[in-house]
């Protein structure tokens, strides 16, 4: 019975030693050292990335470039950068390829178990370039030279684009000297660019509004430094059209814009045939949008005072844009101061076309409380004298 007991022990023992032994066995691998990572960038002589291509590592440094084994390969992306994993601990070879040609290489490349290691590959630094043939070289400066050029005048569109944004910012907010102050700057920089004349114009020409403005609610006459602060702004206005004619590559926005806001000035300063002309222009180069422009040039003589020549621009709106409701309402008022009194029937006798414009008025007005505030208005001046209202206003008119 011993000697059984025994060879049971004994062959369970053999069991457990050999589970042992493959445990050990299994644990040995499981705690070897620990694969490395890599990343990092690839640029080329000239300092850009490298955008397509891969990252090689080998540890076999015998043989050609196309012999040797290599144990990982990374794709370079199109921003230069590569990374990757399940690489070996150890030293490396590591080289660059772009269409399976070797471009560059760093030795000696340690990885330690398990960590991220960083890798560059910079062929801007001196190693490299003192490599290169004399025609690579050469082609290199002349290259160089180029970028140089290039991003001089990429540096200077930028500071444009700046000062240009600024300007328009402060005009907007009522800051004119501010805006003046950069675009005569910009202006200076690039005199050949037809936007950056039309901004400084608005500028200006938001300086000369609020010198008006505050002339008149003060009670003061005329100053001539507002006509002059107009004459200024009609000015780059008038530069800006002539350096956009001029370019190769005249744009119709600037010039519409251009035209329009001369058309204001000069209205402003009072010229108005000039004002009128340039509404023109304006219209011609963007016939698209001439119901606007007239309407524009129809506003600004209005309020100028200038009452003919404002029906006369109203008449031009709405034959380019019938439907522009408040063309009509602009001839509307340029007509009625010239309304008589009829001496024998003691009535007021409005001029041709008026109570027309009126009507027409009436119908096309939306239902904004502007516009209705002003069919009220328009209504009370027709009953002031005698004419008959007329509207067909239904229900989910435009708002």
């Amino acid at each position: 019975m011993m000697n059984r007991i025994g060879r049971k022990w004994s062959t369970g023992l053999g069991v457990c030693l050999a589970l042992v032994l493959t445990l050990a066995t299994q644990n040995g691998r499981a705690q070897g050292p620990a694969p490395a990572s890599v990343h990092g960038h690839v640029n080329n002589a000239i300092g850009a990335p490298l955008t397509k291509g891969q990252v090689k590592l080998t540890q076999d440094r015998s043989g050609d470039e196309k012999s040797r084994k290599y144990t990982n390969t990374f794709e370079i992306d199109a921003s230069g950068n590569f990374k990757g994993s399940d690489v070996a601990p150890g030293n490396y070879l590591a080289i660059v390829f772009v269409d399976d040609k070797s471009v560059d290489y760093i030795d000696n490349v340690t990885f330690a178990p398990g960590e991220d290691h960083l890798l560059n590959f910079d062929m801007t630094r001196k190693e490299y370039i003192d490599k290169m043939t004399p025609e690579e070289k050469k082609q290199l400066e002349e290259f160089r030279k180029k970028n140089s050029e290039t991003m001089q005048a990429n540096a200077k569109i930028a500071n444009l684009n700046a000062l240009l944004t600024q300007a328009r910012a402060d005009t907007k907010a009522g800051n004119f000297d501010s805006a003046i102050t950069a675009m005569q700057q910009a202006t200076s920089q690039k005199p050949d660019e037809g936007i950056l004349w039309v901004a400084l114009g608005d500028a200006q020409l938001g300086s000369a509004d609020a010198a008006a403005k505050a002339a008149k609610a003060a009670g003061k006459p005329a100053d001539p430094g507002v006509q002059a602060k107009y004459a200024e702004a009609a000015a780059s206005y008038k530069k800006a059209i002539d350096v956009n004619a001029a370019s190769k590559k005249p744009n119709v926005e600037t010039a519409a814009a251009a035209y329009n806001q001369m058309g204001q000035a000069l209205a402003k300063s009072g010229d108005g045939k000039g004002a009128s002309d340039a509404y023109e222009q304006a219209a011609k180069a963007k016939p698209e949008n001439a119901g606007m422009y007239y309407y524009n040039e129809a506003a600004t003589l209005y309020n100028a005072g200038k009452l003919d020549d404002a029906a006369a621009a109203a008449d031009k709106a709405i034959a380019a844009d019938p439907k522009r409701t408040d063309a009509y309402y602009i001839k509307g008022q340029a007509l009625i101061p010239k309304a008589t009194v009829d001496p024998k029937t003691q009535k007021i006798v409005a001029p041709p076309g008026c109570i027309e414009a009126y009507q027409q008025y009436i119908e096309l007005a939306s239902n904004s409380p502007n516009e209705q505030a002003r069919v009220e208005e328009v209504k009370g001046i027709l009953q002031g004298i005698g004419a008959e209202i007329k509207s067909s206003y239904k229900a989910g008119r435009k708002k």
